[in-house]
């Protein structure tokens, strides 16, 4: 899977144009928020616009296509929905959960001894084990009584 199947995957999690007031990331569309891109019109904004975004600072930014298998796919929606470092963390805290030859650091940061203990993970179980620290950690934001909205739907993006 590249980058267009990928994204495809992301614009069906989003969806379309929300103002949720218990979303932090406030108007939204596509997955592009006004929080994070002040200066976008989001209400206009186009999901050809919308999938420039997504190549430009997340896709070829981090290097997702480069990721064994699917699990580049998979982090790449994770980091849309909560943030890039946070995905990150939870795919280095599933690398140490799967007790390989290389424990990483939980910084956040896809780096070379990152990229190698990837490598010696089974491509299933990195799966199994990416999806599982993502929805412990949809739990914990879902403690905030006003994201307990949001949790099925995350658990849901988890498991697909």
């Amino acid at each position: 899977m590249g980058f267009e199947e990928a994204v495809e995957k992301v614009l069906k999690h989003e969806g379309g144009y929300v103002n949720h007031p218990s979303d932090p990331g406030g108007e939204t569309k596509y997955g592009i928020s006004k929080r994070s891109y002040p200066y976008l019109d989001i209400q206009s904004l186009t999901v050809e616009d919308a999938k420039e975004i997504y190549r430009r600072d997340w896709w070829d930014k981090y290097g997702y296509g480069t990721l064994m298998g699917n699990i580049g796919e998979k982090l790449f929606d994770f980091a849309i929905n909560m943030g890039a470092e946070s995905a990150h963390r939870l795919l280095q805290r599933a690398i140490n959960h799967l007790g390989q030859k290389i424990v990483v650091e939980v910084d956040g940061i896809i780096g070379l001894k990152t990229r190698t203990a990837m490598m010696f993970c089974r491509k299933i179980a990195l799966m199994d084990a990416l999806r599982l620290e993502a929805i412990r950690y949809y739990t914990y934001l879902a403690k905030r009584k006003s994201m307990r909205v949001f949790l099925l739907g995350w658990i849901k993006r988890a498991l697909d």
